[in-house]
């Protein structure tokens, strides 16, 4: 646990929160600024500043998990689906830099939450990407 992060300190019971989930591991609660009703927040209690830092055990945990509450959220909202969504630094919307992943129900009829203007991919671009990537990995 970081001393100065508060999801740290509401995921492990430091701070009061709407939680609709809890295991050793994990801490799901409400989001205060929600995007949709039920909008929830999957919080692991150790502190990983973001996706690049996660461990692989806590990870390996967290796509099962938002998939139990998002199917729980179905059945008990009625949200005809959900959204996942993790953010990995400031330029990517990330506010709280501890590891987090939103579920965010979406309700048939409901606004576009999570959308993009697609655009055309050129193949010398592509090209430049993979290798760029490739020789980080």
């Amino acid at each position: 646990m970081k001393d100065d992060c508060i999801f740290c300190k509401i995921a492990n019971g430091m701070f009061p929160a709407a939680k609709i989930y809890e295991d050793e591991d994990f801490c799901v609660i409400l989001d205060l600024g929600p995007a949709s009703k039920g909008h929830a927040l999957i919080l692991p209690k150790e502190h990983f500043q973001d996706v690049c830092e996660l461990d692989g055990n806590v990870a390996s945990k967290v796509l099962p998990l938002a998939g139990r509450i998002g199917k729980a959220m179905k059945e008990g909202l009625g949200c005809a689906g959900f959204n996942l969504v993790q953010n990995n630094g400031e330029e990517a919307g990330q506010s709280v830099m501890h590891f987090h992943m939103h579920i965010i129900p979406r309700y048939k009829g409901g606004p576009k939450m999570v959308a993009w203007e697609p655009k055309t991919l050129n193949q010398e671009e592509a090209k430049d990407i993979v290798e760029a990537v490739k020789a980080k990995l």
